[in-house]
């Protein structure tokens, strides 16, 4: 039989799963790159603002290694998306990663891919169709990427290169996926190897251009996020370099064809340890084992959230060196909502950190349909543990992990952005009620996955399309002048502005009660459906 047999059935299959999913997605990085080159034209219309406000950029050790070095200070496309290309390249890239899982290890943990094993389909049909899938997905989100670009003002060669950068960025890292999904049996684990391999691309892309003098740059082209920034959109458009993502995902089909040889469907390479043959005092609760199955993916994201609040901190003394023109520190009060520059730029931030908490969220509440239908819940259900009681435990980690990670994230931006303006004691309770303000509307969006989840469990993955729409209402409404009453269907927009913007707990409490409400008419609809 052919190994690649059914390869054509499996993509229409995963087209039609995520034909929601994956437009969504598409339209989020679109709308996101376009936003910002849209809004960098206005307010860089002066030529020396622009060269001073890159000049300050490439001048703060932070913002170089957050989001990479200008390389023509003169150049508006690089500018204008600088904060988007190595950032945006980690996000496609983590974006192609997941959907390579979805569609190999998932499908194999869930026992569909065997089931369709059991019929005529090759040995390599799977992942055929979902490196098809994944890199369909980003070639057509950079090529759209490319014409947003040039319909906000851009020139054709560098918004070709900057959406083709991202493009290829993507290819590199659904490459990876597909390795990872052979090396483990689970697909919780698989998506964290691949997470943790764009986190040592990114690292070793900020060494590379922590130098001033260049010292450090070919640690850069370790990287496949390096490779993309050296792609240098706007300022060089060096095509050449999208064979080295290339080539480094024609290895990694190799690796992966070579190691599917090596194991049997539904089991990985690395198999997962036996546990002891008496569960732990620890463990005698539902609560104890959701908490045992998160905790791993909380403290990843706790590290992660601590960096971030220290890097955005630190930022916090550069903003006035950044903003240099009158326009620039209009949009960023604009986008704060505050007065103050500083704290407007602290409050912006937030919000973004709020976004990425809410993320964390989704996943932590969508593990209850992976229970449900990995076959996990139904046996423990038939124990004396009660419906509520397994939901309960689930929820509570979601609502409480989004908790831990904003206020982590809030005390590691005071800490940080006290130490550089030189009041730490004033700066963390101001940063811990700026990041305390945002959980309502986190809290909001992971009880619309919690409801979903108890009204149509399939449909469960619908949470991230919401999540996407708010993203780009929330972040991009004003931007593009969208009417008001759509703009308030973002749970983000009604959060206060802290630091230093008025405080109302009208909007708190109002989203609070519908972050309640909504997990209660999860909780209901729930005891009333079958498991499964």
């Amino acid at each position: 039989m052919n190994d690649f047999v059914g390869t054509g059935t499996l993509v229409r299959l995963a087209l039609r799963r995520d034909r929601l999913l994956i437009p969504i997605w598409i339209l989020v990085f679109v709308m996101s790159a376009a936003g910002s080159a849209k809004a960098s034209i206005n307010l860089y219309s002066d030529p020396k603002a622009l060269a001073e406000a890159a000049h300050t950029s490439n001048a703060s050790p932070a913002l170089v290694s957050m989001y990479g070095r200008i390389f023509d200070e003169n150049s508006l496309g690089e500018v204008s998306l600088f904060k988007m290309t190595a950032f945006g390249a980690l996000l496609v890239g983590l974006l192609a990663g997941i959907l390579v899982v979805r569609h190999t290890r998932t499908e194999e943990e869930n026992g569909r891919l065997e089931l369709l094993s059991a019929g005529v389909l090759g040995r390599y049909a799977a992942l055929a169709a979902a490196l098809i899938v994944s890199s369909a997905t980003v070639i057509v989100l950079g090529l759209v990427t490319a014409l947003s670009l040039m319909g906000s003002g851009l020139d054709t060669k560098g918004s070709f290169a900057f959406g083709l950068m991202w493009a290829a960025a993507g290819l590199a890292f659904a490459g990876v996926g597909a390795v990872t999904a052979q090396v483990t049996e689970s697909a919780r684990a698989a998506n964290g190897l691949t997470a943790v391999v764009l986190g040592i691309a990114y690292v070793l892309r900020a060494v590379g251009d922590s130098a001033a003098d260049g010292s450090t740059q070919w640690v850069s082209w370790l990287s496949p996020i390096g490779w993309a920034q050296q792609v240098r959109a706007y300022s060089g458009d060096r095509f050449v370099v999208l064979l080295m993502p290339l080539a480094f995902l024609g290895l990694l089909i190799v690796a992966a064809t070579a190691l599917i040889r090596k194991r049997d469907v539904g089991a990985g390479l690395v198999r997962p340890r036996p546990g002891p043959p008496r569960a732990a005092a620890s463990l005698r609760s539902p609560l104890a084992l959701a908490w045992r199955l998160q905790k791993g993916a909380l403290y990843g994201w706790g590290f992660a959230f601590l960096l971030l609040g220290l890097l955005v901190g630190n930022i916090a003394s550069n903003v006035d060196g950044f903003a240099n023109s009158a326009s620039a520190r209009e949009m960023i009060q604009k986008m704060g909502g505050v007065e103050g520059l500083t704290d407007a730029f602290l409050s912006t931030e937030l919000g973004m950190m709020g976004l990425l908490a809410s993320a964390f969220g989704i996943q932590a509440a969508l593990r209850l349909r992976s229970e449900e239908i990995a076959l996990r819940a139904e046996p423990l259900l038939a124990t004396g543990v009660t419906r509520a009681q397994w939901l309960a435990s689930h929820v509570l980690m979601a609502l409480f992990g989004t908790g831990v990670l904003i206020l982590i994230a809030g005390l590691g931006s005071g800490i940080s952005s006290g130490a550089s303006l030189g009041n730490v004691g004033h700066q963390i309770p101001r940063m811990l009620a700026g990041a305390a303000v945002q959980l309502p509307a986190i809290w909001l969006v992971t009880a619309l996955v919690v409801v979903l989840f108890g009204v149509a469990p399939k449909l469960v993955s619908g949470g991230w399309v919401l999540y996407g729409l708010f993203l780009l209402i929330g972040q991009f409404g004003e931007l593009f002048n969208l009417p008001h009453w759509m703009i308030n269907l973002s749970p983000y927009g009604h959060t206060p502005r802290l630091p230093g913007g008025d405080f109302s707990v009208t909007p708190v409490l109002w989203l609070t009660a519908i972050a309640a409400a909504l997990t209660l008419a999860g909780f209901a609809t729930f005891r009333r459906r079958d498991i499964g």
